[in-house]
């Protein structure tokens, strides 16, 4: 069954994130998706995450689609112009790609190319905008494509951006132009997550959660001080630095997920696991959160 099947039946679906090599050897990435493919029900395939030039995501998702798993495409407006984006979009449609996840994009300034040229033509709005058209049988301008595309669009949001109620004013523009499902920031707070689900009930897709489990104290640390709307509270942060040994430290990790996805579970329609390397752990992960 289909990702987009299992959402509109009401599931409760798993995804898991997917980068694309810095460089052409694809074959652990590949090996990694197979070896929990019976965990997932899809793989959510990076764009140049943080404007770190790797792999293209469409290339990563064409690969997976060989061997019979389901990718969603991330596409962010960072990199390309309209053109460019809407050729990218009717491409991965015929190489078998049904999914899309809108994204603007993180500056380049901050990866490994900071003297690159960003262009952000479009935003995530306005790419939505796109999908729809294309998906309509028309570009973005109004002109008939041979035949139309029927992808299964998604956005993203941060629930724990303070002040909320601008960013739930963009996420249900995003909706009303054609995204289905939302998946939304690392979530630690489950208060806080609480919080924007219950402000966010009358979006009418379903929202998955993002998890990112955190493999020591300073990682938690650094995403406090360093990315925006992630949130992680200073007993989770205690308890990781109580670890006595790196074993520990990793149960301690597949602890704090498990639980973070218990808990959100009543909350949410599905989880978004972003492993960062930790793709071994999902099994573990999941198990201990009675998936």
């Amino acid at each position: 069954m289909k990702f987009r099947e299992r959402l509109e039946r009401g599931e409760f679906v798993i995804t898991c994130e997917a980068a694309p090599p810095k460089g052409v050897l694809v074959e652990k990435v590949l090996e990694e998706a197979q070896s929990i493919a019976a965990h997932v029900h899809a793989f959510n395939v990076t764009d140049l995450q943080s404007s770190v030039m790797r792999m293209s995501s469409w290339a990563l998702c064409a690969l997976l689609c060989a061997r019979g798993l389901e990718p969603i495409l991330q596409l962010t407006c960072r990199d390309r112009n309209r053109l460019a984006l809407q050729a990218d979009l009717l491409g991965a449609w015929a190489l078998g790609m049904e999914n899309v996840l809108a994204l603007t994009g993180d500056h380049t300034t901050l990866g490994d190319h900071p003297e690159a040229m960003p262009v952000f033509d479009l935003d995530s709005v306005q790419l939505l905008d796109a999908i729809g058209k294309l998906n309509a049988g028309r570009d973005l301008v109004g002109n008939e494509l041979d035949g139309e595309t029927d992808f299964f669009a998604g956005a993203v949001v941060n629930p724990a951006a303070d002040p909320l109620e601008p960013h739930l004013e963009k996420l249900r523009l995003k909706i009303k132009l054609g995204a289905r499902f939302v998946q939304t920031q690392a979530v630690y707070d489950v208060e806080s997550y609480g919080d924007f689900a219950q402000k966010a009930q009358g979006v009418g897709v379903p929202v998955l959660a993002g998890i990112i489990p955190l493999k020591s104290a300073k990682m938690a640390r650094f995403m406090n001080e360093n990315i925006a709307g992630v949130h992680v509270p200073e007993e989770v942060i205690e308890e990781l630095e109580a670890a006595t040994s790196k074993e520990d430290r990793v149960q301690r990790s597949i602890d704090l997920c498990a639980r973070t996805i218990r808990a959100v579970r009543p909350l949410c329609q599905g989880v978004h696991l972003m492993p960062m390397g930790w793709e071994r752990h999902v099994p573990a992960i999941l198990e201990r959160a009675g998936l």
